[in-house]
């Protein structure tokens, strides 16, 4: 049960908005749908999407997220038990079906969004009423990308979703084997003070809280809850850029650290430029990374 309360407040004093649970589950899918980009970072595809006589199901909604990455998105109106399963079942129909899946996506968003379609790390995001100690621990001993989301309605116009267990695909990488991968991708560009650093970096976003998954992407790693709150862009010669989900008008730009991206193409998914060259730099700028991770 969601330990969140929501309280209005008035002159005369304070008065507790009880959350309730969707009429049906249709009401729960139809809202997220509509507003699906916003709500999860994922832009919509499909809706009741049939996976054909031989599997004989229809997965609630299909989507791609801001990293190129598939989405599956299943719905409960309160606590089921199969939702994990049933996600999973047609995960692996999703897999099977690659071609079907970008004809889908080239029919919707366009050729350039299909050539660009990330295979590495198809996600599973559930969202129900509530969800078990039994679902968490379900969720860990799997090797894909899978979100437990609670919801909860409150009054006539609002929802919350809370991020129950966020877990991302593939084996665990240990600080060495991300210092090797960085020290790959940095070759020839700069030498081990570059190297050193993207690895601060990459622990410091990290660190942020334990739903934080990173998302390799040819041109940046993302760094996502439920959506991406920062992109690591690879090594320059003398410095890192790293871009956040932070208004830029909400910052005192300082020239030479923090830059207004807004409108200018770049790699990385946000408007807030960092630019990185010294592990001070790093420090700097974590009250930069913990604001945009609260926002995803």
């Amino acid at each position: 049960m969601s330990g969140l309360k929501l309280f209005h407040t008035t002159k005369s004093g304070v008065t507790e908005v009880a959350p309730r649970l969707a009429e049906v589950e249709a009401d729960v899918q139809d809202f997220v749908e509509a507003h699906m980009q916003t709500l999860l970072g994922v832009r919509f595809l499909a809706s009741e999407y049939g996976t054909g006589p031989v599997h004989g199901g229809r997965i609630d909604s299909l989507g791609l997220d801001e990293n190129g990455s598939p989405v599956i998105i299943e719905y409960k109106r309160g606590i089921d038990a199969g939702v994990i399963n049933e996600g999973l079942f047609y995960l692996a129909w999703l897999m099977d079906h690659r071609a079907e899946f970008e004809h889908l996506v080239r029919d919707r968003l366009g050729s350039t969004a299909a050539a660009q379609v990330l295979w590495s790390g198809p996600r599973l995001i559930c969202i129900a009423g509530d969800f078990t100690r039994y679902d968490v621990h379900a969720v860990r001993e799997h090797r894909r990308s899978i979100d437990l989301v609670r919801y909860r309605f409150f009054g006539s116009d609002l929802i919350s979703l809370e991020t129950v267990a966020s877990v991302s695909g593939g084996m665990r990488v240990t600080r060495r084997a991300r210092r090797q991968a960085v020290a790959r991708a940095a070759a020839g560009v700069q030498g081990a003070p570059m190297v050193e650093l993207a690895d601060t970096v990459d622990e410091a976003l990290l660190g942020l809280g334990d739903g934080v998954n990173r998302v390799e992407n040819k041109q940046y790693r993302a760094y996502q809850r439920l959506r991406n709150f920062a992109c690591l862009c690879p090594p320059q010669r003398s410095k890192l850029l790293v871009y956040l989900k932070v208004n830029p008008a909400d910052v005192d730009l300082v020239p030479g650290f923090t830059r207004d991206v807004t409108g200018l193409g770049h790699h990385g998914k946000g408007d807030l430029e960092v630019q990185l060259r010294t592990p001070r730099d790093v420090q700097r700028a974590q009250d930069l990374f913990r604001a945009s991770y609260a926002e995803a």
